[in-house]
C-alpha cells in the first residue's frame, strides 16, 4: 500500500481523537471565541480548510471569518484572531504572516510537527501529531484539522465518523472511474471540500477537473458536461441541477453521505485513478511535502 492510503483510511479515527481534543479546548481561549472577528489562513490544501471553516464558524453565529492564501492576506485589515493551518509547520507564506501578525491579533496555528519554527511563529499551538503523513499528498491532516475546528463549534457529531467508515467500505459511484473530466460543486461551508476534491485529483492522479459553488455551476461551467464526465455534489443539490446534469449526458453523483465524508470517497477515486494510470500518489508531480522559498 501507498503511504497515502494508509493515511486515507485512518481518517475517522483521527477524526474522533480530534473532536476528544476539541473537548479539551473548549474555553482555552486557544480557538477563536464568539464574537471574535477571526481570519483563517492556509495553502494548497490548508486553504480550503480554511474555507470550509471560515463558513461553518460565519454560519453559525460565531463572528465574522473570512478565509485567505497566505500569501493574499490583506496586510491592512484588523482581526482579533488569526488561526494558522500548516502541517508541516515550514511553510514560507505561514511564517511570514505570523511574523507581520505578531502583536496586531492572537495568532493560533494548528500543525502536526511541533518541532518546526512553527513553534515560536504563533502566540497558541494545537499539535495533532496522530494525524501526520508521509505522503507529499494531505488526506488525514486536513480533514482532522476541519473536524477539530468542526467540534470546537459543537458541529461535530458521531455520525460524521460513521459516514467516514462507510465512505470507506463502500464501492465507489458506478461509472465514475470511466469518466476523463470530474467537477466538484458545494455550497456553504462544502465549497471548500469541493475545492480540496478537485486538488487532490490533480495532485493524486494527474485528473481533469474543476470545482465551483452549486449555483455558479449554471453559469457558463455545466457547458464542458457532456458524456464520458461527471459532476459530483458535496452537500444538498439546487433545485434542478441534477436534471440539467442529466439531460447533459453527464454522470451526476449526489452527496450522500456527510459532506466531510464524500470528501474521503472523492480521496480513493484519485487513488483509484492513479493506480489505473500508473501514477504513484505519494511522488506527486513537481511537489514537495512543504513548499520553503529560498532565503527563508
Amino acid at each position: 500500500m501507498t503511504f497515502v492510503q494508509t493515511e486515507l483510511a485512518s481518517q475517522p479515527t483521527s477524526w474522533s481523537r480530534a473532536a476528544e481534543l476539541a473537548d479539551g479546548l473548549r474555553g482555552s481561549g486557544r480557538l477563536p471565541e464568539a464574537g471574535e472577528r477571526t481570519a483563517v489562513v492556509g495553502c494548497g490544501t490548508s486553504y480550503y480548510m480554511a474555507q470550509a471553516y471560515a463558513a461553518l464558524r460565519e454560519g453559525a453565529g460565531q463572528g465574522e471569518t473570512d478565509a485567505f492564501a497566505a500569501s493574499e492576506f490583506p496586510a491592512g485589515r484588523r482581526y482579533d484572531r488569526i488561526v494558522a493551518l500548516t502541517r508541516s509547520g515550514t511553510t514560507t507564506e505561514v511564517l511570514r504572516l505570523l511574523a507581520a501578525a505578531r502583536g496586531s491579533a492572537r495568532t493560533t496555528a494548528i500543525t502536526a510537527d511541533p518541532e518546526t519554527p512553527i513553534r515560536s511563529a504563533a502566540d497558541d499551538l494545537i499539535v495533532l501529531d496522530f494525524a501526520d503523513e508521509r505522503s507529499v499528498v494531505q488526506t488525514r491532516f486536513a480533514t482532522t484539522a476541519l473536524t477539530l475546528l468542526r467540534a470546537h463549534l459543537a458541529l461535530h457529531t458521531a455520525s460524521v465518523v460513521a459516514d467516514g467508515e462507510r465512505a470507506l467500505a463502500e464501492p465507489l459511484p458506478e461509472g465514475v472511474t470511466d469518466c476523463s473530466q470530474f467537477t466538484f460543486l458545494g455550497q456553504g461551508w462544502t465549497v471548500g471540500l469541493a475545492n480540496e476534491g478537485a486538488l487532490k485529483m490533480r495532485e493524486a492522479a494527474l485528473a481533469w477537473t474543476e470545482s465551483y459553488p452549486a449555483m455558479e455551476y449554471r453559469h457558463g461551467p455545466i457547458s464542458i458536461t457532456t458524456e464520458g464526465t461527471a459532476t459530483w455534489l458535496l452537500g444538498p443539490a439546487p433545485d434542478g441541477l441534477a436534471e440539467q446534469v442529466g439531460a447533459t449526458g453527464g454522470l451526476w453523483v449526489a452527496g450522500e453521505l456527510d459532506p466531510l465524508a464524500e470528501l474521503v470517497r472523492i480521496q480513493r477515486l484519485a487513488l483509484a485513478l492513479a493506480d489505473a494510470r500508473g501514477v504513484d500518489p505519494d511522488s506527486p508531480r513537481h511537489l514537495t511535502r512543504s513548499v520553503i522559498l529560498a532565503g527563508d
